[in-house]
This record gives C-alpha cells, sequence and structure tokens, in this order.
C-alpha cells in the first residue's frame, strides 16, 4: 500500500484489467477525476457505471487519457479504499514551472487498526464518530504500542524519508486518501511551489504550507536549497475539522535528507501556525493557467444539505431531503439502456439534458440550470448549502464531481444570498474536489460536453457511506455505448447476481 503506479503521457489509450482476487466481497475500480470523455461505462462505480466484479472475475477498463497531470484509482465500493485499495495514476505532460527530477505520488492518510467496515456496522452507521489509530505517508509511519490495548500490536515501522540533492527541484505529486482527514503539508526549511491543482495547471505560486483536503491533489516544486543535513517533511493533522478524530494527530511526519547515509533524526522545527477553520487553499491562489470564463448563466438551483436518522435508526445525510442508496445489481447506466423513463427516488437522480428546457422545471428536486448560447456553451450550475443544524453544522465536507472539472464560483460560510453578484466568473479555479464550508455555501459551474451518469459526492468515507451524494444524468440520448461494451456490462451483472444470491454480496449505507 499504495498499489502499483498506472503512468501514461496525455493522449494515451489505456487499457487497464482488474481482477478480483478477494474471497468474500465484490469491487470496482474508479479512476479518480478522469474526464471519461465518452466512455461513461468505465468510471467504476457501483450501481451507477457497472455492477461490481465478483470474486475471481476480471473487468477491462479503456479510456483515452485527455488530462494531464496526478490523481488516484480507487475502490469505488462502500469502505475498501480506506483499506488500501488504491494507488497513483499520473498522466504525464506540461508543467507551469520547470523541475528536475519527478519523486512520483506522496499520499497522506489516516489508518485504523480495527477494520473500518467493522467501526461502520458497530458505531459509524448509528451516526457514532470512529477514532483512527494513526496516520501514514505513502503508507508507512512508526507507532508505539506501549499503551495499545490490542494484544495484536506489534508497533515499530518506520518513517517515510527521501533524499534532496542540494540545488536540484522535485516534483512531488501530493494526494490525500484520507477517510475523513485534512492535512496541512510542509517540509521544515523549504518553500513550496504550487503548478497544479487536480488536474488543473495553474500559475505557480510560492507558499510555507499548503492545506488538502480527502480526494484533492497538489503539483508541488520544491527546490533543495536549505543547509545540508536532515529535515522533517509535515502532514499535520487539522484539527480544526469537526467531526473527525484521531488517536495519534501529532505523528504524521517524514524526513528528508541530504545525505542517504544519514540515520539521524532531524532537529528541524516549524513556525508554521495551524489552519483556524476547516477550508481549502485561497481561490485567489488557485489561477488556472489556461483561462476560461463562466458566462450566460440563467437560474441556479440550491441543493441543501441536511441529516436525517432512518426508521432503524441508522445516520443518513440528505440532499434535498433524499439520500443516495444504490442496488449494485441495477445500475443506472443499465435501466437506461433499457430505456426506464423512471429512476427509484433513492438513486437521487438529477436529469439534465440540453435539448429539453422543461427539466428546468422547478418541481424537479435538483433539477440543474443551463442557458444554451452555442453547442460549446452550455452550463449547469449547482449551489450547494450546509444547512445542518446543530454541532453536525459545523462540518465541511469535500464535495467531488464525476466526469468534469468544474468551475468554484462561490465558496464561503453563511447562506447564498440567492444572487450571482458574489459569483467569480472570470477564470475562477478549476478542479474536481472543492470544500463546502461549514454552514456555508459552495456555488460550482461545469460545462454540458460529456453526456454520462455521474456521481457528485462527499469524499469524506462515512459520509459517502451514509448517502451523502446524488446521481446527474446528463444528455441522456447523447451516451454513446457500444452494444459490445453492453453485452459486457450485462455479463458482469449476471456474473455478479450469481455470486450475490449467496447473501455475501448484501450491503448496507449508499453502497458507494
Amino acid at each position: 500500500m499504495p498499489g502499483p503506479p498506472i503512468i501514461a503521457d496525455w493522449g494515451d489509450d489505456l487499457v487497464i484489467h482488474v481482477t478480483n482476487n478477494m474471497q468474500s466481497m465484490g469491487t470496482t475500480v474508479h479512476w479518480h477525476g478522469v474526464r471519461q470523455l465518452d466512455s461513461v461505462q468505465h468510471d467504476g462505480v457501483p450501481g451507477v457505471t457497472q455492477c461490481p466484479i465478483p470474486p475471481g472475475e476480471t473487468m477491462t477498463y479503456k479510456y483515452k487519457v485527455t488530462q494531464y497531470g496526478t490523481s488516484w484509482y480507487h475502490s469505488h465500493i462502500s469502505l475498501q479504499y480506506s483499506e488500501g485499495l488504491f494507488g497513483p495514476l499520473i498522466f504525464r505532460g506540461p508543467a507551469t514551472d520547470n523541475y528536475d527530477e519527478d519523486l512520483g505520488a506522496l499520499f497522506l492518510q489516516d489508518w485504523s487498526h480495527e477494520p473500518n467496515i467493522a467501526a461502520w456496522e458497530n458505531k459509524v452507521r448509528y451516526g457514532m464518530t470512529h477514532s483512527l489509530s494513526n496516520l501514514l505517508i505513502n503508507g508507512t509511519n512508526t507507532f508505539d504500542c506501549s499503551s495499545a490495548s490490542d494484544d495484536s500490536c506489534v508497533g515499530g515501522g518506520k518513517k517515510f524519508q527521501t533524499v534532496f540533492k542540494p540545488g536540484k527541484k522535485y516534483l512531488i505529486r501530493l494526494i490525500n486518501v484520507a477517510t475523513d482527514s485534512q492535512f496541512q503539508f510542509s517540509i521544515d526549511g523549504h518553500k513550496l511551489r504550487v503548478i497544479a491543482n487536480d488536474f488543473v495547471p495553474i500559475k505557480p505560486y510560492d507558499t510555507d504550507s499548503i492545506v488538502i483536503n480527502a480526494a484533492q491533489r497538489y503539483d508541488l516544486i520544491v527546490e533543495a536549497n536549505a543547509p545540508v543535513g536532515d529535515y522533517w517533511l509535515r502532514a499535520v493533522w487539522v484539527d480544526a475539522c469537526a467531526g473527525v478524530a484521531n488517536d495519534h494527530p501529532e505523528d504524521s511526519t517524514g524526513i528528508i535528507r541530504y545525505d542517504a547515509s544519514s540515520t539521524n533524526e532531524p532537529t528541524s522545527v516549524s513556525a508554521i501556525e495551524a489552519p483556524t477553520v476547516c477550508s481549502d487553499e485561497p481561490l485567489e491562489s488557485l489561477i488556472p493557467h489556461m483561462g476560461f470564463d463562466v458566462s450566460n448563466i440563467g437560474g441556479t438551483t440550491v441543493e441543501e444539505l441536511r441529516v436525517r436518522f432512518t426508521h432503524e435508526a441508522l445516520f443518513t445525510w440528505t440532499i434535498n431531503t433524499s439520500s443516495l442508496a444504490l442496488d449494485w445489481s441495477n445500475p443506472t447506466l443499465t435501466r437506461m439502456f433499457n430505456h426506464e423513463s423512471v429512476f427509484p427516488s433513492e438513486y437521487n437522480v438529477v436529469p439534465v439534458n440540453v435539448s429539453e428546457p422543461s427539466l428546468l422545471s422547478s418541481e424537479l428536486l435538483g433539477a440543474l440550470s443551463k442557458k444554451k448560447t452555442s453547442s460549446a456553451d452550455e452550463w449547469a450550475v449547482l449551489v450547494i448549502q450546509n444547512k445542518v443544524i446543530g454541532l453536525l453544522g459545523t462540518i465541511a465536507h469535500p464535495i467531488h464531481l464525476h466526469g468534469h472539472d468544474f468551475w468554484i464560483l462561490a465558496q464561503a460560510t453563511g447562506p447564498w444570498d440567492g444572487t450571482t453578484d458574489s459569483f467569480t466568473t472570470i477564470n475562477p479555479p478549476r478542479r474536481d474536489t472543492a470544500t463546502l464550508p461549514a454552514q456555508g455555501h459552495l456555488a460550482i459551474a461545469f460545462r454540458l460536453d460529456n453526456p454520462g451518469t455521474w456521481l457528485l459526492h462527499c469524499h469524506i468515507v462515512w459520509h459517502a457511506s451514509q448517502g451523502l451524494a446524488l446521481e446527474i444524468v446528463e444528455s441522456e440520448e447523447g451516451i454513446q455505448v457500444t452494444e459490445r461494451d453492453r453485452d459486457v456490462l450485462g455479463d458482469l451483472c449476471e456474473m455478479y447476481d450469481g455470486w450475490a444470491q449467496n447473501g455475501t454480496g448484501l450491503t448496507d449505507g449508499s453502497g458507494i
């Protein structure tokens, strides 16, 4: 852990065979942030674009690399990626500043000694917080078992470390794959030059530290210009984020060495102040290198985030009173192939069809607003408001959209004023994951240029399992999937159903 890297060049066609060698679970693999232009069937979401891959079976994913930069692949079934089913996805292409060596992906994550699936069944699905045990950098860290109550705790371990050569500039591809943690990343004695967020190149800016929420990525250049020595690399757990917990939040460190033979523990110190709010990097810092403006915004639809308990006392998040709950055996894409005109309410489907203005009816829950000016300029605008009251309203949510980068029109605490006056429409930041502030709002826009069924969800693993998600069915009539691919998906569902009849394929929660 992490899994093997998948490295390709901008413009490549990828063919990836995934075999499920687990004995008691189905799985899928999602290619985080990948647009999947004209290849929605390979997005890897159970209950949306496919049935799970049953044990012993293989699915082949195929798509074109239309972006460049840093991302990751991960299971999209329940809590599997929080148990280690993830790896780096690197698409090589241009950069907005120069560097000498690409150090590859650097994963930041939290880790539970109790399996997260057990924690879900015993606590989290009832609304209780599970405190994770430790923090990891690229899958490793040390742990002291002297105070642990678990007899199986063996302790030891090692710190992540890498070696700098004086005068060299290094590219670090920073990725947060946490279950529910935000981090503040820094390297003692060194500046960070930020050149990309998610898959979007930005105008470079320098900083002492950077905050990164779950599922986000930043490409950083670090120059080895400090005095020769050993330095702490820090991924500080941000305790300003509410609703999360960790048993050892102070211990997420690695080591930068200028001498590969050194075994000294660093003595460097940091004067960087910890964040006081749970938020993203300032929007004014994240200026896309290639400018695109958002124009011709029509009306705007608001989605309200709330919570509820089911009749079984299970805790769920809702968007406009509805909580996602998928049937793995009957994905949305298959339902469309079968010409079903009505989706189950628990699928939280938001249809957006550029050829049917009637979809703007205010009676349609979650309908996204758009205004057509040309075939290349059709927009969907969505405002999500955190309307949760009490302590749960103090939680921020990293929101991720499949199939698109989105433009961040507004991101602020407090309610949205109902107008577009606060929207930034001139080359606003673009990315695929952004934080909905606690008791605040997030306004995003995206082009209606990729027909498919796309998930929008919170990337805190617990919240996704608790239903904080919706599906955007975009331009259904324009979805192009070959008969061969339809047959492949149908065969996969038949294999999954045959295996799931044994009772091992059932799950509670949303399914994602």
